[in-house]
């Protein structure tokens, strides 16, 4: 079966879905004629992959932001019910990339350029197995569920900034939307208690300002929150910011961007195939949970690798 693109009209401030002539023409260059679908409502990329999966396509490209990344790639497999084992949809098959959306933390990790006609031939490249996340968590109803990520997921903060990076213009661009939306989240910010075991190991208690389950590098519109991090080594790279301030965030926000904050005070690190992240007495309500710059639900939460069950090209 050709390739299949799964299209977010709206990425990029719409023009996706205005110059969808000139991204087709580009991938038809690279890897010929292809199939697409634009997408109509949140997890329906999600939809449009498994389908376009089971009809027999063995590359899947998502076209548009980390988010549409996101659902694509929980289309790889079925959908998951609280505490059931993955199921791949078709093994083997590989994602493709062409990153248009705002953050574009996914494509820095992958080292893709934000130019299409830079990205398009690499469509023709290796493909490699790559680690994909799983999370066991509630939902907004409080009811058991599951989904899976491939960048960052993350409690604390950060989830009050995707809120107000989401609902704000993209026009200034990724990486200035996501630091306005900081200041605006930590200006009130107080740090959550919460509880957290590695690899089923006894559990840890603090207060933290991020609590970042990385299997990328980059979250926040470029922030490299875990410089360590691998799409293909097996485990969770685990960053732990607490006692992080407004003030903070200005005077360290070069450590942020480069990285070098995991040797700061208030950086705690690890690794982990699996991390279990509870709430602690005391915490303001529920405590939401962000994947991939998606808000998807709360607290508790079981984050566990998935080995190289899906081939990225890049």
């Amino acid at each position: 079966m050709k390739p299949f693109l799964i299209v977010n009209p709206r990425a990029a401030n719409g023009t996706t879905g205005r110059h969808f002539d000139d991204i087709s023409a580009a991938v038809r260059a690279a890897v010929g004629e292809h199939g697409h679908a634009f997408t109509e409502r949140p997890m329906h990329a999600s939809e449009l992959a498994r389908r376009a999966l089971r009809e027999g396509a063995d590359l899947v490209i998502a076209v548009g932001g980390d988010g549409t990344i996101n659902e694509v790639v929980n289309g790889f497999f079925e959908a998951p019910g609280h505490g059931d084992p993955p199921r791949p949809v078709r093994p083997g098959a590989a994602l493709g990339i062409l990153p248009r959306g705002t953050g574009g933390d996914l494509r820095r990790t992958v080292g893709l350029e934000g130019d299409l006609r830079a990205c398009a031939p690499r469509l023709t490249g290796e493909r490699r197995p790559i680690d994909v996340g799983r999370i066991d968590f509630v939902d907004g109803k409080g009811q058991p569920t599951a989904r899976y990520f491939i960048n960052v997921a993350e409690a604390g903060v950060g989830s009050d900034v995707v809120r107000i990076a989401n609902s704000s213009s993209k026009l200034l661009g990724g990486k200035l939307t996501f630091a306005l939306a900081s200041l605006r989240a930590l200006a009130g910010w107080r740090d959550v208690p919460v509880r957290w075991s590695l690899d089923g190991g006894p559990f840890q208690e603090g207060s933290v300002t991020t609590f970042a389950v990385a299997n990328g590098r980059c979250f926040g519109g470029g922030m490299v929150v875990a410089p360590g991090a691998l799409l293909d080594d097996g485990v969770f790279h685990v960053t732990i910011w607490s006692g992080y301030s407004l003030s903070d965030f200005v005077l360290r926000s070069a450590a942020m961007y480069d990285g070098s904050h995991v040797k700061l005070k208030g950086t705690r690190t690890a690794t982990a195939r699996s991390v279990r992240l509870e709430p602690l007495p005391g915490a303001r309500g529920p405590l939401d949970i962000e994947a991939d710059g998606e808000l998807i639900g709360r607290l508790p939460a079981t984050f566990t690798v998935v080995p190289g069950v899906v081939r990225l090209v890049s």
